[in-house]
């Protein structure tokens, strides 16, 4: 079976050349293809699943080496896929969901010209995600890791005949570069420091190297994960890229780029567990986010930004769960797959508002669709409990464990403290996405004609657009509960991903309770400020905080400060040292013998008498020294 699992990149990157290469003669037929080489790829990815179930737990990993890639003196690169349970998880989810998500685009950009361009780089994004997660060693996943940021780009800026799309694409793409700088220098030191950068050999040797070592690579790969997770401080992407078309925000915030950070910190465990510092920074990292995003997510009216600030932190949860040790490993990634069902079928649900409201993703004039669009409205609300955490559905089963190894960080202080902002990161959560539900889907409506007087006229979207959404809400439902049942998520990671049971500092039954209280109080307080009142059409000034959060919490300011004027003033100073001390070295070495050559050519005149003169005087000197040396 291991030779199949070339098959789960193949698939999708044949559709990309394909699609991208065929030309016009595939337009009508070009999403079709896409799509069946996605669905291509997750059939594969069942097939081998299937294959591990039927084996021990520890003899399930499959490896497959293709070719040698870089084969030099002291130096040795493979093109090497890994399936272990860990990276099979990602491949179920990436291929099941991009599955879905391609179907879904069959009826959203029906009638967009570049469909088949479209279908291309989705096909190239599964590829180069599938191909980060299966890659044996970390410069194969590089390799994905940039595939990923290309697509991405490629995605975002898919409509980039409006500039907004053009400059938000142009953005993603330049702060995950700085990230991506941490991932390179972190493999240019596994290098360095182990000779190889393939899991096994790195991972198995960390007992033998310095802490200080293992920081400074724990701390580069937590900056390669900030960037292509949009986490803290390198998240200010993110919102920008809901500038693409609705299934990319999909694609990109539910299952497949965001989680990238949390896979490579995850499957770097063995790094970060020897590695304290490193450890607590990833652990703060991802606590500071999920705040950040559930504030911003808050006080956004488009709702693709209010989903988007929503992926900031729930991502965050993930980051602080992978950055508490084996304590959260399991979970982090339980969550990451039960997110991977609600905020996809999250983000469906809004572009089948948005397909029904002429495109406009203002929720300020939206209200009552659910009387108009039944099925997203049910689709939609059952994501809506599974990502406030509702007991009994997806969100509940994975969140409300995250909280509980919070708690359980240490005896002491910590515990609390990052306990208490993932349970207020909770109650924060209940309140935004009950914010966009009521103004979304309850109350009177309250759109109007657009400047050229159409009227919007709701309505349900087509079958290739609510098939998909009713998939992804049975998940939002039921996959929590099938993976805590008999803690089998936790089993079935166990043999890749160390674990331990969290013991918090206060029981678990009060925690839950605890939870669900935030969440109500959440809830209840979106109800008293937007159901119990009319919204108005045009958002009120609002408090400080507000006008803040809604420009991202001055993230964008931040950046320019720090890394805009910061990199014009590091230029400025390189200019200035380059001007003045290499090119005045260089400069003044060549004048010195520029000088020293001018007078030089002065004895060189062309006069018979000039040069007669001077062998008389040397001639001269020559002898008057010989003389005196004989006297002496």
């Amino acid at each position: 079976m291991e030779n199949l699992i070339a098959l789960l990149v193949a698939a999708p990157l044949l559709g990309a050349a394909v699609l991208l290469c065929g030309g016009r003669r595939l337009d009508r037929s070009g999403h079709w293809i896409g799509t069946l080489l996605a669905v291509a790829s997750f059939a594969v990815g069942v097939l081998l699943f299937a294959d591990m179930l039927g084996k021990d737990a520890e003899h399930r990993a499959l490896h497959q080496s293709l070719f040698s890639w870089i084969p030099v003196e002291g130096f040795q690169a493979d093109v090497a896929f890994q399936l272990d349970q860990l990276s099979m998880t990602f491949v179920l989810l990436i291929t099941g969901v991009g599955s879905l998500i391609h179907v879904y685009s069959i009826g959203y950009m029906e009638h967009d010209e570049r469909r088949r361009r479209f279908f291309g780089y989705l096909n190239l994004f599964l590829a180069a995600m599938l191909l980060l997660v299966i890659a044996d060693n970390y410069l194969l996943l590089y390799v994905g890791w940039e595939g990923v940021g290309l697509a991405s780009y490629l995605l975002i800026g898919f409509w980039q005949h409006k500039p907004s799309a053009a400059t938000a694409a142009k953005k993603a793409f330049l702060v995950n570069r700085v990230g991506d700088m941490g991932l390179s220098i972190a493999i240019m030191l596994m290098f360095t420091t182990f000779g190889t950068f393939a899991f096994g050999p790195v991972l198995e040797s960390t007992g033998e190297t310095s802490e200080g070592m293992l920081t400074a690579i724990g701390l580069l790969l937590l900056l390669a994960a900030c960037g292509k997770s949009a986490q803290v401080p390198l998240q200010s992407w993110l919102g920008d890229a809901m500038e693409g078309p609705t299934p990319v925000s999909a694609l990109i915030h539910a299952a497949t780029m965001v989680t990238a950070g949390v896979y490579l910190i995850t499957r770097s465990g063995a790094i970060f567990n020897a590695a304290p510092d490193a450890q607590l920074a990833v652990v703060i990292v991802g606590a500071v986010t999920l705040l950040f995003g559930a504030i911003v997510g808050c006080a956004k009216d488009d709702i693709k930004k209010a989903l988007a600030g929503s992926t900031m932190s729930q991502i965050g949860y993930m980051i602080l769960a992978a950055g508490l040790g084996p304590i959260g490993y399991a979970f982090a990634i339980m969550h990451l797959v039960t997110h991977g069902f609600f905020k996809a079928g999250l983000f469906l649900g809004a572009g089948s508002v948005m397909h029904g409201m002429n495109d406009e993703v203002d929720m300020r004039k939206y209200g009552g669709l659910r009387k108009y669009m039944p099925v997203t409205f049910v689709t939609f609300g059952l994501g809506y409990l599974a990502i406030i955490g509702f007991p009994g559905l997806s969100g509940f089963w994975s969140k409300d464990k995250i909280i509980e190894a919070a708690f359980a960080y240490d005896d002491g202080i910590r515990g609390w403290i990052f306990g208490g902002v993932a349970l207020l990161g909770a109650g924060i959560t209940a309140f935004y996405m009950t914010r966009v539900m009521i103004m979304t889907f309850f109350g009177e409506k309250r759109w109007q004609p657009d400047e050229s007087g159409n009227e919007p006229h709701p309505h349900e979207s087509p079958k290739s657009m609510t098939i998909p959404m009713i998939v992804l809400a049975f998940g939002s439902v039921f996959a929590g509960g099938l993976f805590s049942l008999n803690e089998s998520f936790v089993k079935w990671l166990e043999p890749v991903t160390q674990f331990e049971h969290p013991h918090p500092v206060i029981s678990v039954p009060a925690i839950t309770a605890s939870t669900v209280v935030v969440l109500l109080l959440g809830a209840a307080l979106a109800y008293v400020m937007y159901g119990r009142k009319p919204v108005p059409v045009t958002a009120p000034r609002g408090s400080l905080l507000t006008r803040a959060a809604r420009r991202d919490l001055l993230q964008d300011d931040l950046n320019h400060v720090v890394l805009v004027r910061g990199g014009e003033h590091l230029t400025r100073s390189l200019v200035y040292v380059d001007h003045t001390m290499v090119d005045g070295v260089v400069n003044g070495t060549a004048a010195g013998f520029g000088g020293l050559s001018g007078r030089m050519r002065k004895m060189q005149n062309g006069f018979a008498r000039s040069y007669a003169v001077s062998m008389f005087g040397g001639t001269a000197i020559l002898i008057a020294a010989t003389l005196l040396m004989r006297a002496v």
